[in-house]
């Protein structure tokens, strides 16, 4: 069984290509999450099984005030409908993303859960300082000023993002998680959707494993002006996904205006404009993994998703970051040098100017890009999954050693 939590796209799609990986002839597969996503979801040889989430415009202002994202009322609730579908089901495996009550009502039922999350949130990280994300107080104090102050209180912060789910835990007689790291990745088995030269985990457990970047992109065609764009030019592909700030597209299609190149914008539906650059070319959707190999540069909100799908055709990254999650993923395209960061309350016309310009002037970003295409090229996710799979039932048909050998 696959639950998602439907607050973002990439927490629904992620699932998503791991269910279609599995031979329907040999698994009874489920899937279970919010409604609103059933166009989607209909690819898959999958029961769906409508549960509820928090919506996402709830979801986002929480990340934009660094308020928890839940509080113990929803989590109870989260428990109580998880708990109900297990009974109905009585699936052998469960598989969450971000679905956080599922660390309470899986053990709960007494079902093994695997936890897919990315590795900069692993409690083995070797990197245990968090960048500062977009905050109020980070456009009145600035960032390096608030970095400071939130460096000095991070695990006091961090704690009360863990009270709700330890406060929950605590109602149903288990201990409390130490971190917030260990909130976002508590399971019996938890799954790393990223590539590990990427990131520095050290003294992993058997049970925490890379399975490599999960890819997904919608199954619709390129729009009829593809073949009328401009391909003389530099193509920069410009999607801030479900996500990211489209309060800066203003800025930033200003920014793109002047320069010689051609900009395609997938709005998600998020955004109107107005007018537009003659250099710009826009619609809601795009299949960006087509898209990705025509560009020269990406534009996106620095999640994980486009930026693995834009590193997988060896394009550098210009990542205008908002939400700490974001800002973990592009400190690690930072160290590798294969994109830049803009902070999202920074992003001014010049700095994203020259930021392309950097990006395309500049050979080292595509070198490092392609360096990181041929490590993506070696983590084939279905595979890995379904290896993950066997393994577990092959652990699952071994014969018990007597307790006394």
């Amino acid at each position: 069984m696959f639950v998602a939590e439907g607050v973002s796209l990439a927490h629904v799609t992620r699932p998503l290509v791991l269910a279609q990986s599995l031979d329907t002839n040999l698994f009874d597969v489920h899937f279970a999450c919010t409604s609103g996503y059933e166009s989607i979801l209909k690819t898959i040889s999958a029961r769906f099984w409508p549960i509820n989430s928090m919506s996402s415009d709830i979801f986002l202002r929480s990340l934009s005030t660094g308020s928890p994202l839940y509080d113990r009322k929803t989590l109870h609730s989260y428990v109580t409908e998880d708990l109900r579908l297990l009974n109905h089901i009585r699936p052998h495996l469960v598989i969450g993303d971000f679905r956080l009550s599922l660390s309470v009502s899986a053990s709960q039922y007494g079902v093994t859960y695997a936890a897919i999350t990315n590795a900069y949130w692993s409690e083995y990280s070797t990197e245990k300082r968090c960048p500062i994300p977009e905050l109020k107080i980070t456009r009145v104090l600035g960032a390096p000023v608030t970095s400071a102050i939130f460096h000095l209180i991070q695990p006091l912060v961090f704690a009360h993002h863990a009270r709700p789910l330890n406060d929950v835990r605590q109602d149903y007689g288990m201990p409390p998680l130490s971190s917030l790291f260990q909130t976002y990745t508590d399971g019996d088995y938890v799954l790393y959707a990223d590539v590990p030269g990427l990131f520095q985990t050290e003294t992993l457990p058997e049970n925490h494993r890379y399975i490599g970047p999960i890819f997904w992109a919608p199954a619709i065609n390129l729009p009829e002006w593809w073949n009328r764009l401009d391909h003389q030019k530099p193509i920069v592909y410009v999607n801030l996904g479900s996500s990211g700030p489209v309060h800066v597209l203003p800025t930033l299609l200003k920014a793109l205006a002047g320069m010689p190149l051609t900009v395609v914008l997938a709005t998600a539906g998020r955004w109107t404009p107005s007018i537009l650059p003659e250099n710009v070319w826009v619609t809601d959707f795009l299949p960006g993994d087509q898209v990705v190999k025509r560009a020269k540069v990406v534009i996106c909100n620095g999640g994980s998703p486009t930026v693995y799908q834009a590193l997988r055709a060896g394009v550098p990254v210009l990542g205008i970051a908002s939400n700490m999650d974001q800002h973990l993923m592009m400190r690690a395209v930072i160290r590798e040098m294969a994109g830049m960061l803009i902070r999202s309350e920074r992003a001014s016309s010049k700095l994203l100017q020259n930021a392309v310009a950097m990006l395309l002037e500049n050979v080292r970003y595509r070198g490092a890009a392609k360096r990181i295409e041929q490590v993506i090229g070696q983590h084939p996710v279905e595979k890995r999954f379904v290896k993950f799979i066997e393994d577990l039932l092959l652990a699952r048909s071994r014969p018990q050693c007597n307790a006394s050998h």
